[in-house]
């Protein structure tokens, strides 16, 4: 197979996604900060994680990949000298000078685009049948920066794995919690689904030296499936989890979110479920609630939207108000649900009043 050059906006989740990459021989470029793209520039992207039947974390540094990893800022990126291009940015920072410049030259060069953001991009919803994607545009920090976009060169994939950058650790370091997959719809162009088909089995068929010659098989891989709702899997989670983290004080850890309120968790879970079904998604092809709230109880920290809302972001990701939007659309509501939206605005609105100041 071709080594592919890829691009990855964010570096993030895109460096644990942009490792794996790099591991499998391909060649990817992330945009990121200054003062990160000089330390993976001159260290490497660290990735630290857990293997089952092993002690402690194994770390992979990128810079002895048999593919390569490099970080840049986004001037001089000329976005059709790449194969793929994925989105690991946080809704909120595709407005910030640059990044926007950016985005609408990823658009308009048609190359098939990956999203792995929780917030699924306008486009994408594009791709729903049955949904006005019109009316869903508030939802948005800033609609209009997805407006370049044809929705057949979009594509979704659920960040299922749970990674966190360590507050001790220099901003190159990143480590896993939950090593579940990268799940990714298909285009609609066939052959850039066969393409993300090379990348799966590219990454399934890496193996890792682990010290002394022992070559271990590295959890954490990318799985294409046909059926575009199946990243829509990620929505139950993170209503049910990640954010009621968001409290009117402390934010709290996910599992408490989950655990705290077994029953409730599974009511908004099950109806969030529902909603996918009502779309078009096969109950099948979802997680079912005890296989999350099993996997929740290793999650010991906060959501990042709920650590962005007690950090005093005015923005983050509403994927709460996304959902309850398409729900309406479809004449679903859940009293749960709308108060999640309504503490998450209130929070964000305390915010913006103190940003003011």
């Amino acid at each position: 197979m071709p080594s592919r050059n890829i691009l990855i906006l964010g570096a993030s989740y895109g460096s644990l996604l942009g490792a794996k990459l790099a591991l499998a021989g391909h060649h990817v470029t992330l945009i990121c900060l200054p003062a990160e793209a000089d330390l993976i520039n001159k260290e490497g992207a660290r990735i630290r994680m857990p293997i089952r039947g092993r002690e402690g974390l194994v770390e992979i540094d990128t810079r002895k990949a048999p593919g390569s990893l490099k970080a840049a800022g986004t001037e001089g990126i000329k976005p059709g000298s790449y194969d793929l291009i994925c989105l690991a940015m946080q809704e909120p920072q595709y407005r910030s000078p640059g990044v926007r410049e950016l985005l609408d030259a990823v658009a308009r060069s048609r190359v098939p685009c990956m999203s792995i953001m929780n917030m699924p991009p306008l486009p994408y919803i594009a791709r729903i049948p049955g949904v006005d994607v019109k009316g869903v545009r508030a939802c948005y920090t800033d609609a209009s920066v997805w407006d370049s976009f044809d929705p057949a060169t979009l594509t979704l994939c659920s960040p299922d794995p749970q990674a966190f950058r360590p507050p001790e650790e220099p901003v190159n370091v990143l480590q896993v919690r939950l090593c579940t997959n990268f799940k990714a719809a298909g285009f609609d162009n066939p052959d850039h689904t066969a393409m993300l088909r090379e990348l799966e089995h590219d990454i399934e068929a890496i193996r890792f030296d682990a010290g002394g010659g022992e070559m271990i098989e590295l959890p954490v891989k990318l799985r294409v499936h046909d059926s575009i709702f199946v990243p829509l899997a990620k929505w139950a989670m993170l209503m049910a989890g990640n954010y009621r983290c968001i409290t009117e004080g402390d934010p709290r850890p996910i599992k408490d979110a989950v655990h705290s309120n077994i029953e409730e968790s599974r009511a908004v879970y099950n109806w969030v479920v529902k909603l996918c079904v009502t779309l078009g998604a096969n109950e099948k092809d979802l997680v079912p609630f005890d296989k999350y709230a099993e996997a929740a109880k290793s999650l010991g920290a906060p959501s990042s939207a709920a650590r962005a809302v007690a950090a005093g972001m005015p923005n983050i990701e509403r994927v709460d108000r996304l959902v309850q939007t398409i729900a309406a659309q479809k004449g679903m509501r859940l009293d749960a649900l709308d108060n999640i939206v309504k503490l998450v605005d209130k929070k964000l609105e305390e915010n913006r009043a103190k940003a003011k100041k």
